[in-house]
This record gives C-alpha cells, structure tokens and sequence, in this order.
C-alpha cells in the first residue's frame, strides 16, 4: 500500500551532497537466502496465452533452440502482459544453453554484456534477447563468473543453472513467468499468477537484500506500478524509502537509459508522482527536487510536461527527450540565471552560464547523450529570444529548428504560473496569421519590420553631375 509521508528536503540534500557517508550505513548483506520451489504447472487450456501473441521471430527462436535439444522458454513481462490481456511488445527466452552455445545457433545474433552475459539475436529492427538459466553463485566461482561488492551490489552475475534457480533470481513474482514452447504450459514458480489476480507487485526474496544487490530494482518498482496500475507489497514498499540513496552509486548512463523506461512510455505522470513519493526523483534529478521545494511552479510544469507526453504517445505522436529534460531542468536553470544577475551578470551570458552550471550537476547523476543535450540547451536559449519581438528577429525565430519545442515550453511557463500569460497566446497567434496580421501584429509591440532595416527602405537616386569640359 501507498502510504502518504512528508518528504525532509534536508535528509535528502544531505544525501545527495555526501552519498559515502549515508550509503555505508544502507549496505548489509546479511538476509535469508533463496529457495527453490517446484512449479505450478499450467496447462494450456487453462491459460489464455497464444502463439498468437507472440511475434514471428521469438517464434523462431525457441523452435530452433527447442529443435537443437534445448529447454526454451519466453519469460517475463511479454507473458505477465499477455495475462493481463495486453498485446506484449517484446519478448525475452530463457535457455539452459549458454550464451556461446546460442551464439553458434543464430548468425545474425551477437554476445552483449560484461556483468551479465546475453545474447542479442536481430531480425531487421526486432531484436530477441536470450538469456542463461542463471544459478546461485558459490564460493568454487571465480570473480570472472560472480563478484559482489562488500556493500552487496551484484558486479558480475554469470552463473549458470537450471530453471528453478532461474526463476528465484528474477526480480518480481509476476515476471517469473515461463512459456514452455514443447507443450506450451506456462510454469509459475513464485505465485506469480497469484499476484496478478489480486494486482499485487512482489520482489522474489528479502526485498532489502534484492534492492542492494541491484538499486534499480527500486525504479523497476516503480514504473511497473505505475504502467500495470499494480499495488507494490508492503514489504516490497517498505525498505524504498531508507534505500533510495543507493541510487546514487549508479553509473549514470545506466540511470539515464532507465529515465527513458520511467518517462517515455506514456505513464510518466503517475510514475513521476511515485517517484516522488517514495524520495526517488530526486536521487535521478536533485536540483529539479530542490527547485520544486522552493517554487510550487516547478512541479506544476513538470506536472504539465509529462500529461502533455502522456497524450502525445497515446496518440501515437512522436516524443523527444530532449525536450522533457528540458522541462524537468528549466527551474533549476531559471533559478541559477536570477541569481547570476542579481550579482551583476547580464541576463544572456547569465542564461548560457546557468545552463552550463545546471547540465554538469546533472551529469553527476544522469548521462544525457549530445543529441539531446544541444536541442535542449536551444530550447532555453530561445526563451530570451521569444520574448524579444522586434523587426527581423522576429522571422528568424520563427525560422527556427527548435521553434516549436521552445514555443511549447514557453506555454508550460505560462500554464505553470512561473510568468504572466499573454506571449504564448501571441506567439500562437502570429503562428496561425498571414502576413497582414503578422505585420499588425508587430505593429502593437512597436517593431513592424517594414520600418526597419535598410532593406526595406528605396534607395534614393543621386543625380549625376553634368559633365563640364575641360
């Protein structure tokens, strides 16, 4: 269950601001371990999961592994959306072959992976991942197959086994799933449907001990709550609030690729509204979480970007990350500028300054690839230049590439409550106009193009001097 809490900005600053200190006290290893169960074997007429549901290539795969005397198996969120009555969209197959043996299967497959081995194998843009039955690490492993921190985050997981031990080391119930191919039966290992009926999100294990081994557990959480409408278990829940600053130990281009998952998948307002909750946002975003503290305008224009996201992808209609990270960052931006020009710093140069200052702090905690970051860092620059409508100017904003996203920034703005409404709406305005409600247009702020500019204006003709002879 959800239970409401007040959130200490000052507990959480502290941990951003010195993470060794607080994250040696979260790490402890010590928790029952795993055990194996034997599998509630469902037969297939009494599960609703087709051959239908399941996209050509995975086909392939697991006949082929089948054919080769292989087990084969399509596990996880493919099978729990199935259940659910959803269209699944990707599709993960577990083997007891090993990733070389896979790999000698499919030309067109390759090995992916340092800290856990799997294989990719490609037909044109679908990819299916294929992974090992993975088993319990013993002392006989070397650190080539199995390493463990001291703090007990898992660094290395290749370890193979059979399917039991496979099933226990995944992360929820509802995601220990396996289709068999052979006699298409699904094998339910850890009351998996169980949790289903009853919309329940449950980690297989001590949830405190899974969270350390991998911290992004935590964020897994919170995005399948978010997508399936799921309830996590309360002892799944409980541990998150304590534990949320082991996400500061991950590397952060591991965080961005999950800030995708969390953001983009057309539930970012609920998933946002969780990671709130449960003192997550701002281990992924710390100035965003320290800017909503001071200013109720933040969230509300995060609020806004994400339910305009959201609309976007059930429409079907592209979205960018460029320019939801520019939302997400824009208070701490314009928090930064008003303090450089307060001390005496001109307000372009202020700007440029503060988005520098604001990207390197976030880089600390999330990677964010140049062909976002040069769009996004446009989409503020262009701010100072939408409000600035005189004469040409005005054409070449317009003529902008990132016009339109900054334009739809602006408008969170003013929805937002950070500035008074009315340079949207004239924006919009000039958008949709021709050329005679342009120019009126210009002519209200004082800057019709018409009456600037040498460009603009007839030359005047000198007159040539009569010729006098010499």
């Amino acid at each position: 269950m959800i239970r409401l809490t007040v959130i200490h900005s000052e507990g959480l600053t502290s941990s951003l601001n010195h993470p060794g200190v607080h994250l040696k006290s979260l790490y402890d290893t010590q928790a029952p371990p795993l055990t194996t169960s034997q599998a509630h074997i469902i037969p297939r007429d009494e599960h609703p999961v087709s051959r239908q549901h399941i996209s050509e290539a995975a086909l392939k795969v697991l006949y082929r592994l089948d054919g080769a005397g292989f087990e084969a198996y399509l596990v996880g969120g493919c099978i729990r959306d199935a259940m659910l009555g959803k269209m699944p969209k990707d599709f993960d197959v577990a083997t007891n072959a090993t990733p070389e043996q896979v790999r000698g299967l499919f030309r067109n497959s390759r090995l992916i992976g340092r800290r856990f081995r799997i294989v990719h194998v490609r037909f044109g843009r679908e990819v299916i991942e294929v992974t090992t039955f993975r088993g319990k690490p013993q002392d006989e492993h070397g650190q080539h197959l199995a390493q463990q921190s001291d703090d007990g985050l898992l660094l290395r997981d290749n370890v193979w086994g059979n399917i039991e031990e496979d099933a226990l080391r995944r992360d929820f119930t509802v995601n220990a799933l396996y289709y068999s191919i052979a006699d298409f039966s699904i094998h339910d290992f850890a009351n998996g449907m169980q949790d289903i009926e009853a919309r329940t999100l449950r980690l297989i294990g001590d949830p405190a001990t899974r969270y350390r081994e991998d911290p992004v557990r935590m964020l897994r959480a919170v995005r399948f709550a978010a997508k399936l409408d799921f309830t996590l278990a309360d002892d799944t829940e409980a541990p998150i609030y304590e534990l949320a600053p082991l996400l500061l130990q991950i590397p952060p281009a591991r965080l961005f690729d999950e800030v995708l998952k969390l953001f983009m998948a057309g539930q970012g307002l609920m998933t946002f509204r969780l990671l709130s909750h449960y003192d997550l946002f701002g281990m992924l975003f710390p100035e965003s979480e320290e800017a909503m503290a001071d200013a109720a305008w933040a969230e509300r224009m995060i609020e806004q970007a994400l339910t305009n996201t959201d609309k976007r992808i059930a429409e079907g209609r592209p979205v960018t990350p460029a320019f939801l990270l520019a939302a997400f960052l824009w208070a701490p931006v314009a928090h930064r500028q008003q303090q450089l020009e307060n001390e005496g710093m001109p307000s372009i140069p202020a700007l440029q300054t503060a988005a520098q200052q604001v990207i390197s702090r976030q880089l600390q905690h999330t990677s964010i690839p140049k062909r976002f970051g040069m769009p996004m860092r446009d989409i503020w620059e262009l701010q100072a230049r939408l409000s600035q409508r005189s004469g040409k100017r005005v054409f070449q904003t317009r003529e902008h590439p990132r016009f339109r996203a900054a334009y739809d920034l602006l408008l969170l703005r003013e929805q937002a409550g950070e500035i008074p409404a009315g340079l949207g709406d004239w924006w919009t305005t000039f958008q949709e106009g021709d050329e005679h409600q342009q120019r009126r247009l210009l002519q209200k702020v004082g800057s019709d193009p018409a009456d600037q500019g040498s460009g603009n204006r007839k030359k005047r003709k000198r007159r040539r001097k009569p010729k006098t002879d010499a």
